[in-house]
């Protein structure tokens, strides 16, 4: 059975990684595309391209997001949110080198935020060199370790992220193990050996 690389059939678990921001990988864009840094009036691309990898369904769905994540933060966009660009000049991609917003988190780390891809931008190589240029951003802003938020849905997000060297947090890997063995089910990654396969009946939402 195929899965979407955001697939709602999937049983939904919420997951955690962590890195290190030393010894960075380097990945660069392909020929053609480049980063640039959020300006003002840039909210609805944010929103086009959230909507496009299927983050929302609607508009509003979008403007909901933004106004949770980053309103009164808008100030700090210019130096944490990147888009990759194509030729044309249309924003394609995006990620933010941001933080816990809400207060859950106590350790000082940064927190990566709302990576996506324009759907058919999807298999171009822009995923790995856009998440390094956000933790490369995290790390110049004076962060040493990042948090990456994410779920059982988004696995083809979540293979890119233990790829990169991002590992589940010691309290994820206890919390959401079932969500853990599904991943490993569906992407074979070593760095998951620890969690045990499951079957397609404990892979799909009920």
């Amino acid at each position: 059975m195929d899965f979407d690389n955001n697939d709602k059939r999937i049983a939904h678990w919420r997951l955690r990684l962590t890195r290190s921001l030393d010894d960075l990988p380097k990945h660069t864009l392909p020929a053609g595309y480049r980063f640039v840094h959020y300006a003002p009036g840039d909210r609805d691309t944010w929103i086009e391209i959230e909507r496009s990898a299927k983050e929302f369904d609607t508009y509003e769905e979008g403007l909901a997001a933004w106004s949770r994540y980053f309103v009164g933060h808008e100030d700090e966009l210019p130096e944490r949110m990147i888009f990759v660009e194509d030729e044309s000049g249309a924003k394609v991609a995006t990620a933010t080198a941001f933080y816990d917003t809400f207060g859950r988190d106590s350790s000082g780390s940064a927190w990566l935020h709302w990576v996506s891809v324009r759907r058919d931008y999807q298999g171009r190589g822009l995923s790995k060199p856009l998440v390094c240029e956000a933790f490369r951003i995290m790390r110049e802003l004076g962060y040493t370790r990042v948090i990456i938020p994410t779920q059982t849905n988004t696995w083809l997000a979540v293979r890119v992220y233990l790829d990169l060297g991002c590992r589940p947090t010691p309290e994820s890997a206890v919390e959401s193990e079932a969500g853990w063995r599904i991943v490993h089910t569906l992407t074979d990654h070593p760095a998951l050996s620890s969690f045990s396969p499951v079957g397609l009946d404990v892979i799909l939402a009920g």
